[in-house]
């Protein structure tokens, strides 16, 4: 069944297109070409793959919580986190415990909810180089 969304609180949606679906007894990994080029994996249920008819070359939209965006000043190795988005920070707004950083990654934007506490450590700022972060199994998938 689709289900049609007019608006979401999500704030991260990055449009792309679906270039495999590799699929499990219960789960499947989708590989997503982003408009910038980059490539994106989202853990989903396979039952989500069916209800939305996603297929190789289905558009869709990644969408992922600001809260689940970390931030490193460099790629990292030896780390099991699939998705790794090079981008650059374009504002940070900080406000007591948590901030938020904006990214602006090839092809669309992303919002990270860090604390102030890393926001400092890391040094970031206005044009910092940055890499977003998110686990395949925090990025949801929607059909455009």
């Amino acid at each position: 069944m689709r289900r049609s969304v007019t608006s979401l609180s999500i704030r991260n949606q990055i449009p792309g297109t679906v270039t495999s679906v590799t699929t499990g007894e219960a789960m499947a990994t989708v590989k997503v070409r982003l408009d910038g080029g980059q490539v994106l994996t989202a853990a989903v249920t396979l039952e989500s793959v069916k209800d939305l008819g996603i297929t190789e070359g289905s558009a869709v939209r990644a969408l992922v919580k600001a809260t689940e965006v970390a931030v490193a000043t460099g790629p990292v190795e030896g780390l099991s986190i699939r998705n790794q988005l090079p981008g650059t920070v374009t504002d940070v707004t900080t406000g007591g415990a948590m901030a938020s950083v904006r990214i602006t990654v090839d092809g669309g934007e992303l919002t990270a909810a860090i604390t102030t506490d890393a926001v400092t450590d890391l040094g970031l700022a206005t044009g910092s180089s940055v890499v977003a972060l998110m686990k395949s199994t925090e990025v949801s998938l929607a059909t455009v």
